[in-house]
């Protein structure tokens, strides 16, 4: 048999390398618990490289009718015609065909493909409204529609990157709109076109479409985005076109609250001691009026008033002991 000690050491032993495991183990687990999903880290940003400043950037030219804002570049080749420019306000360049309109229209191309073998893919119905979707890569075989409202959420990251892929067109219906948020921005969605897109009248879109042919903006529609068509043209009829601008710093909803800094003075203050008799304390001792007017027991309402305030059912004793003592005194 071994020793008592020696058993009980081997135990503890034991016991200590079983809780260091158990600890191990838990920490490890919190830690999986606590990492981020890696799901969005394989959505990545597509990069438009030149083609970056250009709100409206056409193959076979631009058309527009009425007033239209741009803000940001303007461009078109190897069709550089621009008709309607008269009644076109352009915050930024109008660089027409020249060398950096053919710069971006080669990066477009590369930005076109890179959009269109981003994946894994999630399917997605005909129709885009009423759905809340988060940052991934969104396919259609065929064609895109958008009717009400899209809600893309960014799940508090301001880096969330969301690629739409249709096969054929994107048609967003009067009226229609996308709304953006939790950190979702403009900048970082990105809709890849198999051939044309068409905005509806008076419809708000975000985004930066990718069209491999060209892109139609009806009356009224606003975008904040970039209308990019690598082979055909871009007709605009009373738009407004602003390149979206990303914000570096991630974006969160959560309501947070704020914390002040405040110097406390600590102050003692002594509270009055309240002492309560029970009623089956010790009686205390009854005080005798000083003065006597001959009739010893005059006091005794007062007396026996303090007795049942101190002592209680013992007060109906005292006056006829009171009354004793003193008749013997004389």
């Amino acid at each position: 048999m071994q020793p008592a000690k020696h058993i009980l050491g081997v135990r503890r032993g034991r016991f200590s390398v079983g809780l260091l495991a158990a600890v191990s183990a838990t920490i490890s687990m919190a830690v999986l618990l606590a990492m981020p999903g890696t799901a969005e880290a394989t959505v990545a940003t597509v990069p438009l490289g030149t083609a970056t400043s250009f709100g409206v950037l056409a193959g076979s030219g631009i058309t527009n009718t009425g007033s239209t804002t741009i803000n940001g570049d303007v461009g078109s080749y190897p069709t550089t015609t621009i008709t309607g420019i008269a009644t076109m306000t352009i915050n930024g360049t109008n660089h027409a065909g020249d060398s950096v309109t053919q710069s971006a229209k080669n990066d477009l191309v590369t930005a076109y493909n890179t959009a269109q073998s981003e994946g894994p893919t999630s399917p997605i119905v005909a129709d885009l409204g009423g759905q809340t979707l988060t940052p991934g890569v969104y396919n259609s075989a065929s064609s895109i529609g958008l009717t009400g409202t899209l809600t893309l959420n960014g799940n508090n990251n301001a880096n969330s990157v969301f690629v739409f892929q249709a096969g054929s067109t994107l048609t967003t219906a009067g009226s229609s709109q996308i709304t953006l948020i939790n950190g979702a921005q403009a900048c970082n969605v990105f809709w890849q076109i198999g051939s044309s897109a068409t905005l509806g009248t008076n419809s708000t879109f975000d985004g930066t479409i990718l069209a491999l042919t060209s892109v139609t903006a009806t009356t009224g529609a606003t975008i904040n985005g970039r209308l990019l068509a690598s082979n055909g043209a871009v007709t605009l009829d009373i738009n407004t076109i602003t390149v979206p601008t990303c914000i570096a710093t991630p974006v969160s909803t959560t309501t947070s609250t704020s914390t002040t800094s405040t110097t406390t003075v600590a102050t003692t203050t002594t509270s009055p001691v309240t002492t309560t008799t029970s009623v089956l304390a010790t009686p205390g001792s009854i005080t005798v009026p000083p003065t006597h007017t001959g009739k010893p027991w005059a006091g005794w309402p007062w007396w026996v008033g303090t007795a049942v305030v101190g002592i209680g059912g013992i007060a109906l004793m005292v006056p006829w002991k009171m009354k004793r003592r003193l008749r013997r005194q004389r």
